[in-house]
């Protein structure tokens, strides 16, 4: 299926996002992408990548830490968007672009339902009824549907299209996630009346994990990379088999790569310096932290196929490191792999 190109949303005859985004920015006054935000499908500034940083310049700004909301589901309208983008300040919301007709829908909706369930509170599902709201189907270039999309802090970041199994559906949810803390979307909604005796007191109660994973996540509250690295290989070495360990891993070292680096170096140096595979590889975690998974794929790849086998050898081993980030059931993953097959043999 085609995948969505969020930078085309302000294309002639498509809903202009760009008032809704300015509104909600105004309503949390949050005028500008905050300090280590990296890059998202609709662009950006700096990628420094120190997340405690951006939350804190969030929590400066004015953005609420919890919110209380009467559904962590909603039916989203033309008329009601503006309300929901103001949302993406505190979490990221989740779009799903469905229709009554649509077999796969009814599939992908409940899952998505259980996955918001479970992450409780740190994100937003808004369903869009394609048929009644063309104008939001327009605005986000819903050629196919099930289309899933996030507003984070106004921007817009492709998901995926289609039905996908419950697991990739979490795990796009988390590494969602990821990207909005990068961005200092670090909030909670609260329904109040379902389960909590107090729900402001409960909205910042996390699941328990692991000890190590505990400490990988502490560290990387604290911006401290290295200790975060230190905690999953931790894991990994108790427990080879620990997929969320790897991924987390992979995730970790993306971050310190691209921390202290802004957009416009990397883009410059790449462009200068077409030969330095250092610098490609920097656009290349550029593009995946911002959601250009199939860009970044593509760049890679081209490196292998022209490359030494010493060059091979580092961008197979950065590919395998992003497949754990993006999902080994992703199909960019899965296309990226068939091709990285093909160029071996």
């Amino acid at each position: 299926m085609s995948q969505m190109n969020p930078e085309r949303f302000n294309a002639a005859g498509a809903v202009d996002l760009s008032p809704l985004v300015s509104k909600a920015n105004q309503q949390a006054r949050v005028g500008h992408p905050t300090p280590g935000a990296p890059e998202s499908s609709a662009g950006g500034t700096a990628v420094t990548g120190d997340p405690a940083q951006a939350a804190a310049a969030a929590k400066v700004q004015g953005v609420p830490d919890v919110l209380e909301v009467p559904s962590l589901v909603i039916d989203v309208t033309d008329e009601t968007f503006t309300q929901v983008a103001q949302l993406s300040a505190v979490v990221p919301v989740v779009v799903d672009l469905w229709a009554e007709w649509c077999q796969p829908c009814k599939t992908l909706g409940p899952i998505l339902e259980k996955v918001t369930a479970q992450l409780g509170g740190k994100i937003l599902l808004a369903k869009v009824d394609v048929d009644s709201n063309p104008q939001l189907a327009q605005a986000f270039q819903a050629q196919s549907i099930p289309l899933v999309v996030a507003i984070v802090g106004g921007k817009p970041v492709q998901l995926f299209q289609g039905a996908v199994p419950e697991q990739q559906v979490l795990e796009v949810m988390n590494q969602l996630l990821v990207l909005a803390e990068q961005q200092g979307v670090t909030g909670r909604l609260v329904v109040p009346g379902e389960g909590n005796a107090s729900a402001l007191a409960q909205a910042g109660t996390e699941p328990e994990l692991p000890p190590l994973h505990q400490e990988a996540f502490d560290a990387i509250e604290a911006g401290d990379y290295n200790a975060a690295v230190t905690a999953y290989e931790k894991a990994i070495m108790q427990n080879p088999r620990d997929t969320d360990a790897q991924a987390g891993l992979a995730q970790v070292r993306l971050l310190s790569r691209l921390q202290g680096k802004t957009l416009d170096d990397i883009r410059t140096r790449a462009s200068a310096e077409p030969s330095n595979l250092e610098a490609q590889l920097d656009v290349v975690d550029l593009d995946v932290s911002g959601g250009h998974i199939g860009d970044g794929f593509d760049r890679l790849l081209d490196l292998f196929a022209a490359g030494d086998e010493e060059t091979k050898q580092i961008v197979r081993e950065r590919l395998l490191e992003l497949f754990d980030i993006v999902g080994q059931t992703d199909p960019r993953v899965v296309a990226a792999r068939a091709r990285l097959t093909s160029l071996l043999y």
